[in-house]
């Protein structure tokens, strides 16, 4: 079958093209940008890329259409489809009938920690010898990529609650049917999509819905929100994580891990962070569900490298460390942070913040925002393009925040502050204008300077 995909240049949709491709179908596919790493990753599994969506593309005479959730009404390629009545489908569609089907899926869901928790999950199972597929919403350190199909029944997936496509409101995740699902956390985000918690809840309810008697549901105890969803009904068995769980996890090191209170073993991981060691304990428990004994995972995971953009050191010029992070939202925000600040190196963290997510254009989190920032003892926010007061809302941090809305000006004026010692966490969601990059060349000019 050819399939072409539009929008293919995302990290879901272009994981899912290299699926297709590596189950022996033809791939093409067209996005508004085509550029790396995406598009290297493409070519290189054999797949065509077109930039742009003209309706040129229908001389290609593909058997389907897959729809990322990036295309819209209007689109010229789409609105062609339509008028032809072509064959089309969403990705989260395509995927559930043509990869996961009679697999074991092993979804992960839950506001944060997605992408670390199934690299976490997928990692341990090929740890195992257990051959898994996986689609990661990021690219894992220890397999260099997003997708692999695989080469037995256990597939993870990263599992979203974003909406599917103009033509299927429904969370991601309601299509994959999994027979283990992770439920990490949840709090109120995509303000863009959802009017308040409650509408969120609501898809993770419709989720629960889906699983078989049979399934697990290995849940955060510790999770109001959660809590209320499993509420509303039920019909799996529960595993609990987290305090107050079955399984349950040291704050101290060394962090041991009970089981009904009765000692697993100790959890050895190199990411730093609270947050990641539950990461870690939940992809363990779901771990077990496949036969992979707890004792497995943890040396599993003692050897796991991380994600890329996960506290992900670029570069060290003059004595500073640049630091790229994918937190957009403030919880995540605050638990990076307080990661970074866990490590104990000597020298100040300073936090390079671009709200650059939906929900952080609207300013539905702007009063929670100077707080998530308080373990950062220097703060740069890029405001270019937000329609709120952001100076306002960073006003609690007083002289240590600066706000400016010119990306040049910003790295002059971080370089300009920047001490041997530093670390510069950027914080976004997006490429920032590439200010990884620009940071490290100017502090090494600096430096040579200095020399």
């Amino acid at each position: 079958m050819h399939i072409h995909i539009l929008g293919i240049c995302g990290t879901f949709m272009g994981g899912l093209a290299q699926l297709a491709r590596a189950a022996g179908h033809r791939v093409s596919g067209c996005d508004a940008n085509v550029y790396p790493p995406m598009s290297d990753q493409l070519v290189d599994a054999g797949i065509e890329l077109i930039e742009g969506f003209d309706t040129g593309q229908l001389e290609l005479r593909a058997d389907l259409y897959v729809i990322g959730n990036v295309v819209t009404r209007g689109n010229a390629l789409m609105e062609a489809i339509l008028d032809r009545q072509l064959p089309f489908v969403s990705g989260p569609q395509w995927l559930a009938e043509h990869v996961l089907r009679g697999r074991h899926v092993l979804a992960v869901a839950g506001t944060h920690g997605k992408t670390t928790t199934t690299s976490m999950l997928a990692w341990i199972l090929s740890s195992a010898g257990l051959e898994p597929g996986f689609l990661v919403g990021g690219v894992p350190q220890d397999f260099g990529r997003s997708a692999l199909l695989g080469a037995a029944a256990p597939f993870v997936i990263e599992a979203d609650e974003y909406d599917t496509a103009f033509f299927d409101k429904r969370s991601k995740f309601v299509h994959y049917l999994p027979r283990t699902a992770v439920l990490n956390n949840l709090e109120f985000d995509h303000a863009d999509i959802f009017p308040d918690l409650a509408a969120i809840e609501t898809q993770f309810h419709h989720f629960v819905r889906t699983l078989s008697r049979s399934a697990r549901v290995v849940v955060n105890a510790a999770e109001p929100a959660l809590a209320r969803v499993l509420a509303r009904g039920c019909w799996s068995e529960r595993v609990t994580f987290g305090q107050g769980g079955e399984w349950e996890l040291g704050r101290d090191a060394p962090h041991l891990v009970t089981r009904n209170g009765r000692a697993v073993g100790e959890l050895q991981l190199d990411l730093p962070g609270h947050h990641n060691r539950l990461n870690a304990l939940a992809a363990m428990v779901a771990a077990e569900h496949v036969g992979v004994q707890p004792q497995v995972a943890l040396q599993a995971l003692r050897r796991f490298r991380g994600v890329k953009r996960r506290l992900e050191e670029r570069g060290t010029a003059g004595g500073v460390t640049v630091i790229d992070d994918f937190a957009h939202h403030p919880t995540a925000v605050r638990e990076t942070l307080r990661a970074l600040r866990a490590r104990g190196a000597q020298g100040r963290i300073v936090a390079i913040l671009e709200p650059r997510s939906n929900t952080m254009k609207l300013g539905s989190m702007k009063a929670a925002l100077a707080g998530s920032l308080a373990d950062a003892d220097r703060v740069f926010c890029y405001a270019g393009g937000i329609s709120w007061d952001v100076e306002e809302a960073l006003a609690p941090l007083g002289a240590r925040a600066t706000v400016l809305k010119d990306l040049a000006a910003l790295v002059d004026a971080v370089v300009s502050e920047s001490h041997a010692g530093d670390r510069l966490v950027v914080m976004s969601n997006g490429g920032f204008g590439g200010i990884h990059d620009l940071l490290l060349e100017r502090l090494r000019e600096r430096a040579a300077r200095a020399a």
